[in-house]
């Protein structure tokens, strides 16, 4: 049994499932996992409802909820089929930079949170010195992730050109 591209079905199932086990053990919700795997290991990145529902044996309102989820992370994004009203789901080859890049708004809000903490409760305090510790931890990955994510850059485009 093989796919469009001449690969064997089977084994891009299998990958599917064994990638999606992996994003699921990491914390993402099952479907969402799916529905990333299978889109990730499509040629084209980029898949229809239809396509992804049979290609996953699910419903489409399963599919959905798990795009709803990823797009939500900025994990894939929508498009609408030219002269069509169907949309395709793409991922795209920066899908990683993309989502933790966008962790750097998440970041920002709990550092904010946990300094109007530490100025209730008092630095000096027992509960203010731990929330003075959790958040000097969130400002440090908020400027190791930056510094990283422009090497990434950097490394990126050696390896495969500007993209």
């Amino acid at each position: 049994m093989t796919d469009v591209a001449g690969r064997d079905a089977r084994a891009v199932s299998k990958f599917v499932e064994s990638f999606a086990a992996q994003l699921v053990e990491a914390g993402m919700q099952r479907m969402p996992a799916r529905v990333f795997a299978a889109l990730l290991s499509s040629d084209s990145g980029s898949l229809t409802s239809a396509e992804l529902g049979v290609l996953l044996q699910v419903s489409p309102a399963a599919v959905s909820g798990a795009v709803r989820y990823l797009a939500q992370q900025h994990m894939v994004s929508r498009e609408r089929e030219p002269g069509s009203r169907r949309e395709r789901y793409r991922v795209h080859s920066n899908q990683w930079y993309e989502a933790l890049t966008n962790r750097d708004a998440v970041l920002k809000r709990w550092e904010h949170a946990l300094r109007e903490g530490v100025d209730s409760l008092g630095e000096t305090t027992p509960a203010g010195r731990r929330l003075a510790e959790t958040l000097a931890f969130f400002e440090f990955v908020d400027g190791e992730i930056a510094k990283m994510m422009e090497r990434w850059r950097v490394h990126r485009d050696e390896l495969f050109g500007e993209g």
